[in-house]
């Protein structure tokens, strides 16, 4: 018998960086692709500890169904520390979701109809793209420029159900929005009465300063605000959270609880008893001063072997390089020629709603050694200039 699949399964596509990390798995692949976090920043002794401390004194809670809402002083801890970035928010106003990738499918669930419009970051961010796809959206690109989604364009997602935005150190362009063009994109939101979606994993991840306060802390009423502990504790947690406006919250509740019921009970207690005592306060500057070496040392390969005509922004926090290479030249005709050459990047063109840029490719700076770095930034030099003979 042949399933007869639902519309909205057609629209669902694989992760191309998924696809590429297949490849990067051949031996000798210098893989500069994946955005994931360095496994040396994993913090294996203190989640150990905490996870039998959770076992030894609350194991039955731990092992049991819980509230969908989330553990509730797991809840407590996240609006504490949001409301010291400048947000004003409650416990009551956070789901803890099965990381923020869920929390993007919820708010696609919740918010976007057959062919209503979603205006999107250019380039924006491929899990979300994944994640509102099956929901039927109409995309829409806001232009941007170095500094993020210009306001004065915004009128291009007038009617839009949400502007979504990551405003920190964004994946892929590794961009962050400075105050000025936070309070501008915000006023002007307000104005045409655009809400947005400000989804922030890379926050913590800053190299010298922090970035200005949250794109919610300017409109509370009209955003929804997605975080993470996947870059500073452990991916393999799947533990995020949504902060939402109260009219909103009951019904991503709804979603969440048809999606899963809740989210693992024991990950979020373990979590918490990790991160309860300030633990944080100490163990993310050792991932910005790691992560920032290995930026420093992207950034003199790049300099040192990139021929001329390619163009990049040196990121202030984050794990990624946006390389822009010469017009004419097709990033994803030369990824086969860079895994041949024992290297592997991201095709830029998976990151836009339409319109992409085929000159373009993202590099992750973060999970291989510095020393490697330079070898795999030296093979990329090497791939375009023959490829440009």
């Amino acid at each position: 018998m042949t399933f007869q699949q639902a519309k909205r399964a057609e629209r669902m596509n694989p992760s191309i960086i998924r696809e590429i990390l297949k490849v990067t798995e051949k031996p000798g692949i210098i893989s500069l692709a994946g955005g994931l976090p360095s496994p040396d920043t994993f913090p294996v002794q203190a989640m150990r500890e905490a996870a039998e401390r959770v076992l030894r004194d609350n194991p039955r809670e731990a092992l049991q169904y819980a509230a969908s809402e989330g553990y509730g002083p797991l809840r407590e801890w996240v609006a504490a520390q949001l409301n010291a970035q400048g947000l004003n928010v409650e416990a009551a106003q956070v789901l803890i979701t099965t990381g923020s990738q869920q929390g993007l499918d919820l708010v696609g669930k919740i918010l976007i109809d057959a062919g209503s419009r979603v205006a999107v970051e250019s380039p924006t961010y491929l899990g979300a793209l994944q994640a509102f796809n099956p929901y039927e959206p109409q995309f829409v690109s806001v232009p941007c420029d170095d500094n993020g989604p210009l306001p004065e364009q915004l009128d291009v997602a007038r009617g839009a159900r949400f502007l979504y935005a990551l405003p920190n150190f964004q994946n892929p362009s590794g961009r962050c929005m400075n105050a000025a063009r936070r309070d501008a994109l915000m006023a002007r939101a307000q104005e045409i009465g655009l809400p947005v979606v400000e989804d922030n994993p890379y926050g913590d991840l800053w190299f010298d300063e922090p970035p200005p306060a949250p794109l919610s802390s300017r409109w509370a009423d009209g955003s929804v605000y997605l975080g993470s502990f996947s870059k500073v504790l452990a991916p393999g947690l799947r533990l995020g959270y949504v902060v939402a406006p109260k009219p909103l919250y009951p019904k991503l509740l709804q979603a969440k609880q048809a999606a899963d019921l809740h989210t693992p009970s024991f990950n979020q207690r373990v979590v918490h008893e990790v991160i309860r005592d300030g633990f944080l306060q100490q163990h993310v500057p050792t991932i910005r001063a790691k992560y920032k070496s290995q930026r420093d040392a992207m950034r003199a390969a790049l300099e040192a072997h990139m021929p001329a005509g390619c163009r990049w922004n040196t990121p202030v926090g984050g794990m990624f390089f946006w390389i822009e290479l010469p017009e004419g030249v097709d990033a994803m005709a030369l990824l086969p020629h860079a895994v041949e050459n024992g290297m592997a990047f991201v095709p830029g063109s998976a990151f836009y709603a339409d319109h992409p840029k085929l000159n373009t490719l993202r590099l992750s700076f973060v999970t291989v050694s510095e020393e490697r770095i330079e070898q795999g930034v030296k093979a990329l030099a090497q791939t375009l200039k023959e490829q440009q003979r």
